[in-house]
């Protein structure tokens, strides 16, 4: 078969073809549940499937490209093509997708040397590399090779952060000398000149909006006078930072602009059709003068929610697309109004699932309990500097790294950060919490009581940010540190082990007896078991935890934060076993209950309105 770009459609082997997308990242998603979300994609009347490529989850060190299991990218699009699916494919190299970093490898600016996202030798010498990597996937898994990619994406609203023509023109023939021969597209926000900005004569222009539709696909026409007219990022939602609200946007309205965009003849890439949550230490933040961290889940507001059940949303963007193209049928229990049975689940008249076996609510006694002290040496790796490295210099992608000096105070003093603490540092000394500076509030000192002994810097990297020209920035304590403006010196560093935990750490905490109480003193880590007669989707509740981190049998569900929005961690279905599961939590302050809770449905928290 063969995909090309006429001068209104789209062709397939020469017929006028209309792209109905939506995106799934595969790397939000547990691998053990790709062709059910695929499936549903296509249930909705989606004929495509698009999905970024994240460069650092496949490259988390130099020397490393990982395509297994979560990571099966040929296997995700293996997956697209027996559904019947079409693909588009966007490997950046960056991506933003309020993902770590952008997508970039957090190693290839650790030398400061490298340029981000234009036309400077190592740093495109590193995206050939990639693309090199990429390649096996990619090429025979194009359409004219007989699978389902039929277009592939160069860049990234790239008209956002530049105007350099030369840097997209080499890496369009990067992509171009991998033997990459579907349809090259960019894409940007229909604003200003960003259209023009972002791309080439070459590459065809798409645009990104969730709203205005007609008005923008004017703009979009201005820009690129012939071809298909194209949204490649429908935005349906929104994501979520720590501290702000739930973003949700209204079915009817979002159906509304999609039903204009169809009508003036438009092809669409649905953002997001399911968005999945960002696991283990993966989201990215923003800086846009404060730090704002993303939030552990991606629900976006999408047709498909956070645990794959369909929204209000779904059925709106159905009946919508059915206007345009042929659906194929809902199972019976899908229908609106429907009740019924499909692969285990029960479908309602809301157009939400929830499983068959009626679950209920499940307490967890976290009744194991180990200090990050006890811990460490299970944990730490470490080195020792005249200066506090960053996380960069010790090979740590993201998670945390402890600092610690011996320092003598006989009239305390003020410890002070010389530029930024990137991004949070818990501040201990002689074995007592003393406070926290958090990137956020700007916070560079803190006061330190008199005394003598170890002081001790718990850092966490947040998120790296991932759009703007902070992308690519170290992590850790950045500018020395200092008490009443005398640096301080001799400093030990490790990251710590924990995604995914150590197994020494899991050896500990499981030889530990059960010991009473309702709190728990951080930084500490708390461990209990639960026993389960079935695995469908769950969702964690930490009511009265402040800040940390959970896993479930080993796999890192992510950051909680008291600070909201979100009150609940997504566990997948695929996560859980039948019978004994074990919980582990490490807490970085302190919390009012030792009791967990598993849940059926999710919470993630308040909105605007």
């Amino acid at each position: 078969m063969r995909f090309a770009i006429g001068d209104t459609d789209f062709l397939l082997d020469g017929e006028p073809h209309r792209i109905l997308s939506g995106a799934i990242h595969y790397f939000r998603v547990h691998p053990d549940l790709w062709a059910d979300r695929i499936r549903k994609a296509k249930l909705m009347g989606l004929n495509t499937i698009e999905t970024y490529v994240a460069w650092n989850a496949h490259a988390p060190a130099p020397d490393v490209f990982d395509l297994t299991g979560g990571l099966d990218l040929g296997r995700f699009l293996d997956l697209v093509a027996a559904e019947g699916m079409h693909a588009i494919v966007r490997p950046g190299p960056y991506i933003c997708a309020e993902w770590s970093n952008g997508g970039l490898p957090y190693w290839l600016f650790a030398d400061g040397a490298v340029g981000v996202r234009r036309n400077e030798p190592q740093f495109l010498g590193a995206v050939s590399r990639y693309l090199d990597q990429l390649a096996p996937v990619l090429v025979p898994r194009q359409i004219d090779h007989g699978g389902p990619i039929v277009l592939v994406q160069v860049e990234n609203e790239y008209g956002a952060y530049g105007s350099d023509p030369e840097y997209l023109r080499a890496l369009e023939q990067m992509h171009r000398d991998i033997g990459l021969t579907v349809p090259f597209t960019s894409v940007d926000q229909p604003m200003g000149t960003m259209l023009e900005d972002g791309s080439l004569p070459s590459l065809h222009k798409t645009g990104s909006f969730g709203s205005r539709s007609v008005a923008r696909l004017a703009r979009l026409r201005e820009a690129q006078p012939t071809g298909p007219l194209m949204c490649s990022e429908f935005w349906d939602g929104w994501f979520d930072s720590w501290g702000e609200h739930h973003h949700t946007t209204s079915a009817a309205d979002s159906a509304s602009d999609l039903d204009d965009l169809l009508a003036a003849g438009g092809s669409v890439n649905v953002y997001m059709f399911h968005g999945g949550t960002n696991f283990g230490f993966t989201n990215g933040a923003n800086d846009k003068g404060v730090y704002r961290p993303i939030a552990t889940s991606y629900d976006y507001d999408a047709p498909l929610d956070e645990a794959g059940r369909p929204t209000a949303k779904f059925h709106a963007f159905r009946s919508v697309i059915a206007r345009y193209a042929a659906v194929p049928p809902l199972p019976a229990p899908m229908e609106p109004g429907g009740s019924g049975t499909l692969e285990g689940y029960a479908y309602f008249g809301d157009g939400l699932e929830a499983p068959l076996a009626p679950a209920t609510d499940l307490p967890v006694r976290l009744d194991r309990v180990a200090s990050l002290a006890a811990l460490l040496p299970a944990v730490t790796d470490w080195t020792t500097h005249h200066e506090p490295p960053t996380f960069d210099a010790l090979g740590a992608a993201s998670g945390f790294v402890l600092y610690r000096t011996e320092v003598a105070l006989p009239s305390g003093g003020v410890l002070t950060i010389g530029t930024e603490v990137r991004d949070r540092a818990v501040v201990s000394f002689d074995g007592v919490v003393v406070g926290v500076l958090e990137r956020e509030h700007h916070d560079r000192a803190i006061t330190l009581p008199a005394g003598s002994g170890a002081l001790e810097l718990l850092v966490e990297d947040q998120g790296r940010v991932d759009y703007g020209p902070r992308i690519g920035e170290p992590k850790g304590l950045i500018g020395g540190v200092s008490i009443d403006g005398v640096p301080l010196g001799r400093w030990s560093a490790s990251p710590l082990a924990l995604d995914p935990v150590s197994t020494g750490a899991l050896e500990v905490l499981g030889a530990i007896e059960p010991v009473p109480g309702d709190t728990l003193a951080g930084p500490a880590f708390a461990a209990g078991t639960f026993g389960l007669t079935s695995t469908d989707d769950r969702f964690l509740s930490l009511d009265g935890f402040r800040k940390g981190v959970a896993w479930v049998n080993g796999f890192c569900l992510g950051r909680y934060w008291s600070r909201g929005p979100q009150e609940t961690l997504a566990i997948p279905g695929p996560v859980l076993r039948v019978g004994q599961n074990e919980l582990v939590v490490f807490e970085l302050h302190a919390s009012a209950s030792r009791t967990a809770c598993l849940r059926t449905r999710p919470d993630l928290g308040h909105t605007e309105g």
